[in-house]
Parts: structure tokens; sequence; C-alpha cells
């Protein structure tokens, strides 16, 4: 399996294997990495997987991918990652050594809905899904070349613990990460800042997510420093975190099915576009996916996207804080990612929209006059739809499910859930991934329910915990010197 990046200049592009690109996020040219053929999969292998545990399936999947790390390595480390010890914060009512279980919910009137439970982990979010894979993955190539490696990283809430758990203590690597200052939630903000460990470091940027994720990108765009500093990412712009997703949506469909003839719908709460493009290139390996719906919060970019063809990025302040704050994102990185299959691997071009971005907001592939292009009209053949919800929805979701379904889900997962019940099919499952515990968003619990969120053995007093964490204006000159003063590069 070989790699190119969505904005190479020759349409060819330079090609680099799996370990060349893992310890990476932008590639040179500022655009991201794509294998150059997706790997496919048959129906007869996927009945072959319906048998295998999550550790099992992770491997056959991943070494498609992989291909250069001897595959017992690769076993070994899948084995070490996916075990009921690391995603042992297991709810009422889920197996003990279901690492990603699978509920119904309803089935009514032809139309059946279940939830994908993500949250098993460490930090208690999806986002340990991938990121402890990562973390062994990192640990092993490091090893292997001797090498070490400063992450940079840029986190709306669940992204940066789940980083720092998964990196706390791991030879060869610090963590630099930067978060938008007093808003995240307090169980979030407790739980990356209350880390005392040497190698981890909290930066708290005075703006939103998208200052954080522009610092990220200028630092990787100035390749003399990158490379001086061994800079590297846990973003989903880092092609294994995204890669290590794909996994799970596997997971649940050969949960949710009988055979592979079947086919599922998945609807996914989505800022940075990053865990619903696991669920395009599983879909594009040859997944039975229906549809691909993707769940916004009033930051609705992507569902502009989706409803118009037109891709406007929102400036900082006009970026909403809302009570799902990590999808308080309004420049979706991975959706190049998309836009990249959508124009036919044609990276020149994307390129060139991606450019423009920064020079007009927008690009608009609608087809109307004065339009970038048509290809809006091939976006229903990749299976991609939309919708919306705000906080009155959310706070009316969790409500419901707590009635009608006895379970109490967290903010972005009602934003999910809103949007699924608009989406839904005869004969269709329509499965909603979860994104994280209750627990991490308890101030919008207690609101829609009276009552606090329940909370896992060991997180009780989080927020009392000690905090260490450094604020910084949003300027990547400041962060660049913050790095070099703690790696004495």
């Amino acid at each position: 399996m070989q790699y190119v990046s969505t904005r190479a200049q020759d349409k060819n592009g330079a090609k680099r294997s799996f370990s060349q690109i893992l310890l990476e996020g932008l590639a040179p040219d500022g655009g991201l990495y794509m294998p150059d053929a997706y790997p496919s999969v048959t129906k007869a292998e996927l009945d072959s997987w319906r048998s295998l545990s999550y550790a099992g399936l992770a491997f056959e999947i991943l070494k498609k991918f992989a291909d250069d790390i001897p595959e017992a390595d690769l076993k070994a480390l899948v084995e070490k990652t996916y075990t009921s010890e690391v995603y042992k914060n297991v709810r009422s009512g889920d197996s003990k050594d279901a690492i990603t279980p699978l509920r119904l919910l309803e089935e009514k009137d032809g139309k059946t809905l279940m939830l994908l439970g993500l949250s098993n982990g460490p930090t208690l979010a999806f986002k340990d899904m991938a990121m402890q894979m990562l973390g062994n993955l990192f640990e092993y190539e490091l090893t292997r070349k001797n090498a070490e490696l400063n992450i940079l990283g840029a986190t709306s809430g669940d992204t940066g613990s789940a980083a720092e758990y998964a990196m706390r203590g791991k030879k060869g690597i610090r963590v630099f990460m930067l978060s938008p200052h007093r808003k995240m939630s307090a169980f979030q903000t407790a739980q990356m800042f209350s880390l005392q460990d040497p190698n981890i470091f909290n930066i708290a940027i005075e703006g939103v997510f998208d200052d954080c994720q522009d610092i990220v990108k200028a630092v990787s765009n100035d390749l003399e420093y990158k490379t001086r500093q061994k800079i590297g990412t846990v973003n989903s712009i880092n092609w294994a975190r995204v890669v290590a997703q794909v996994v799970y949506y596997f997971r649940a469909y050969l949960l949710a099915t009988q055979n592979s003839e079947q086919k599922v719908s998945f609807t996914v709460p989505s800022g940075n576009f990053g865990n619903v493009c696991a669920g395009h290139i599983a879909r594009m390996m040859g997944l039975p996916i229906d549809r691909l719906v993707v769940a916004t919060n009033e930051n609705d970019v992507l569902d502009e996207f989706f409803r118009t063809g037109i891709y406007r990025v929102r400036k900082s302040a006009e970026t909403w804080h809302t009570s799902s704050p990590s999808m308080d994102i309004s420049k979706a990185s991975n959706f190049e990612r998309f836009i990249y299959d959508l124009l036919g691997k044609d990276s020149v071009r994307v390129n060139k929209l991606f450019k423009q971005i920064e020079s007009k907001g927008f690009f608009d592939l609608s087809g109307k006059p004065g339009s970038d292009g048509d290809e809006f009209a091939l976006v229903g053949g990749f299976g991609f739809e939309s919708g919306k919800s705000t906080h009155a929805d959310r706070l009316e979701t969790i409500r419901f499910v707590q009635k009608e379904y006895g379970i109490m889900i967290d903010t972005h997962t009602a934003d999910g859930l809103k949007v699924a019940r608009e989406h839904q099919q005869k004969g269709i499952p329509m499965i909603v991934l979860e994104t994280a515990q209750a627990a991490k968003f308890n101030e919008t619990i207690f609101e829609a329910l009276g009552k606090n969120a329940d909370r896992p053995a060991g997180f009780g007093k989080i927020e009392d915990l000690p905090q260490r964490f450094t604020v910084m204006s949003a300027d990547a000159g400041e962060v660049k010197d913050f790095i070099a003063a703690r790696t004495g590069l």
C-alpha cells in the first residue's frame, strides 16, 4: 500500500509507505495523505470476519493499510490495544468484554434504530478507539528507529485527553496539546489539565478550536522547524488515526446484520469530518453502507455543503460556542480527503480549491453559474446526507432517550440521534455512533434532566484535581518558542 498527498502537483504524486507517513501529519505540500487505491473487501471475506474479536478484526483491516509492518508485530500491537482492561468503563446493560457494544434502541414501523457504544476507553470518548492504537504504533515505530517525536495537536475537547492518555509515559514522545481557553466542559478540561506527566504540555489558546487547528497547520507547514523539532500530529489529519476508526464501522455492520447482502446506514456527529471520513473509507472498501448521515450542531459548515455544494468556512467570531463543544468547528480539516475522492483524485484541483479558501473563504461545487465545478451532483453516489441540531434539540433528545430507552446520552450523541431519526428508512438499520459518556458534559445533562450524569468509578471528583496548563494568545510563533524551549532543539 502506497500513499500520496491530496495536494500533489503531479497527479501521480510522490508515493510513500504507511511507516513513512505514520509519524507525520500534513504532507510537505500541505495536503493530507491518502492511499493510492482503496483495498477491497468481498462479501465472503466480510462473512468470514463475523466470529472475530475486535482485536482480530482490527488486525485484518489494518494489515491492508499497514502492509510494511510485519504481520506478527501488527497482530501483537492490536492485541495489546483492544482489551477489556483498556476499555473497562462499561455502562449498565453492556457486556464487560464488549469493546464496542451495539444497543438496539427501537424497532418500529419497519425502521430500526441502534447505538454503537464507543466510549468505554480511558477518557470516556470515541477518540480512545483510535488513539490507543496510535500510541502503541508510535512507540513501536520510534523504538524501531531509536527516535523521538514531539506531538503537536489541537482539540475541541476529546482528542486532547484521548491523545494524552494514550501517549503519557510513552518512550521518546512529548505531547503539546492546544485547546480553546475556557471553551471545553469542566470535565473535559479537568481530564487534560490534571495530568502531571512530565511529557505532557497543555496550552490553552485564547480563541476557538479553529485558531488552535490553524496553529498546528502553520507549524506543520514550516518544514525546517517541523524537521528540526521532530513534529508529528495525532489529530485526524494523521492517516493512521483515521484508518483505525474504520474498524468500528465494520464491527458495527457485522453486529447489526446476519449476512453480507444486507445494508445499514450510519449517522455520525461531526465537526472535523474525521469520524465520518472513516465511514466513507469503509464504504469505499466495499462495506455495504447505504447512507452516511453527517450530523452537525449550530456550526453547520458541513451541513451547508451537503445541502448546497458550497463549502464556506467561518471566521473565529462566527463560530458558536455550544453545548456540544467538541463539534464547535468551522474548518473541517478532514473534509479535504472526501473532496479528493469527489474530484476523482485530482490533487492539482484539490490544491487550487483549498488554497482558494485562504483568499475567498469558500469554494462552490454546486454547478451554478460562476461556481468552481459541478461535482455536487455526484455527492449522492457517495451516500452522504446531513442534518443539523441545536441546543433545544439536544435537551429534547436527551430527555426523550432517557424516558423511552432508559439510557443517558451526551450532547454530541444527542445531535446524532436527533438527525438520525429524521433520516431513517424502512428495512435499513440506522446506527448512530456514540461520541462520549454523558458525564463529560454534566452541565447540559443537569439542565435537561435535573440530575447529575452517572460517572464511572475513578472519575467522581476529577474537577477538584490540581491542573497544569499554560495560557497563550493565538500566535504560532509563541507556540513554536514554547516547544523549542522544552525540547532544547
